[in-house]
């Protein structure tokens, strides 16, 4: 049977290391790229010296600079973001037959078959993938290759940052034992809670139980966290031929009830993903709101509209999603928005939706401000 290589290269702290290229006196300092501290601003990312102060993403930037106070706060340039993640996607397909970009800093590369290229020598050929990514994009990562998604994924988070690992097949079990449940996808803060006071404190006691025993204890979601914990995990990666869909979310260290807090961050992940349709030259139809709250319950809503690039058009359908979904009450641990439905620019115009010509100069105006001076530069449509 054919052995099955996936590697995962996760970005280190991304919009940093790309604001850091462009002003290198960044480097070795404690940045977060974020909203301003005198609004509502949140952290959208976070160095790892800003992390020794307990900064983390999606934390008020007012906060982080109370851990931090010498904390230095740059806005945002998602273009720019954008601009990189494309060009190191397309030069990953140079390199491994199929890539799925999970995220705009997360990519997955199947190697399995492709020995025989790399002197038989995969797990040595990270290392030297790693050196390339720094050369030619001058991007810190973290790099694992395993059997599946779920191990590579589990794996690169153990060497962060800027490390290489190696999950040889059939080590998966021996490999994960040792380390503490909440590496397990799905095994959030609550569950994580339960499974310790039931006596779960590493993945070699999930892995100590029954399909079955797990499944009383946690219903449907057990039967997932007993296939994780062995090991099992998905090796079909998902190619990007033709984009369906363009979203962003954003997962909390503590989790968000109040629904201001929630409609900033949607606020800041809707520039990000309209943005990203502008530079694509594409319109959205559809808009999807989705919430994950503290039991781990995802709750979805969508709508579809004219189509758009819009950011207030789409900010505002996505809090109204947000009123519908939420009660301002429920702990909610992850908020996204996803944009689909495509229809390209010209087409939109076709469909008898024609866009304002002033509108689309000010929209391009706007990303060329926001790229070159930051996103809080100006805002369109957006909270105070």
């Amino acid at each position: 049977m054919q052995q099955i290589f996936i590697a995962h290269i996760d970005l280190d702290c991304f919009f940093v290391s790309v604001e850091r290229i462009k002003d290198p006196s960044l480097d070795g300092k404690p940045v977060v790229v974020g909203g301003s501290a005198r609004g509502r601003g949140v952290v959208a990312s976070a160095s790892y010296e800003a992390r020794k102060y307990g900064v983390r993403s999606a934390i008020p930037t007012a906060q982080a600079l109370r851990l931090c106070p010498d904390l230095i706060v740059v806005s945002g340039h998602h273009v720019d973001y954008s601009t990189y993640s494309n060009r190191l996607y397309k030069r990953m397909l140079e390199v491994a037959p199929v890539v799925e970009r999970a995220s705009i800093d997360e990519m997955y590369l199947d190697f399995t078959g492709c020995e025989s290229l790399y002197s038989n020598n995969l797990p040595g050929y990270m290392n030297k993938l790693q050196k390339m990514v720094k050369q030619e994009f001058q991007l810190p990562c973290t790099i694992a290759l395993a059997s599946n998604k779920l191990v590579a994924k589990i794996a690169a988070n153990t060497v962060k940052p800027a490390g290489v690992i190696y999950v040889p097949p059939g080590t998966e079990k021996i490999f994960l034992a040792p380390l503490p449940i909440g590496v397990i996808p799905g095994v959030g803060k609550k569950t994580e809670e339960f499974l310790t006071q039931k006596g779960f404190k590493t993945v070699a006691d999930l892995q100590s139980v029954s399909l079955k025993e797990l499944i009383k204890l946690l219903g449907a979601h057990g039967g997932w966290i007993h296939r994780a914990s062995n090991g099992e995990g998905s090796t079909t990666l998902e190619t990007e031929h033709i984009a369906k869909s363009v979203s962003r979310e954003e997962t909390f260290e503590k989790d968000i009830s109040d629904t201001g807090e929630l409609e900033n961050i949607l606020f800041m992940l809707t520039e990000s993903v309209c943005s990203t349709l502008r530079l694509k030259s594409l319109k959205a139809r559809t808009v999807q709101l989705k919430l994950r709250n503290s039991k781990f319950k995802t709750i979805t809503r969508r709508c579809t509209i004219q189509p758009t690039n819009y950011d207030p058009d789409i900010l505002n359908t996505a809090k109204r999603l947000l009123q519908e979904a939420h009660d301002g009450k429920t702990q909610i641990r992850l908020i996204g928005i996803g944009l689909s439905n495509f229809a390209d620019e010209s087409q939109a115009d076709i469909d008898l939706f024609p866009s304002s010509e002033k509108q689309q100069r000010i929209l391009q105006a706007v990303d060329k401000l926001r790229d070159k001076f930051g996103d809080d530069t100006i805002k369109i449509g957006g909270n105070t």
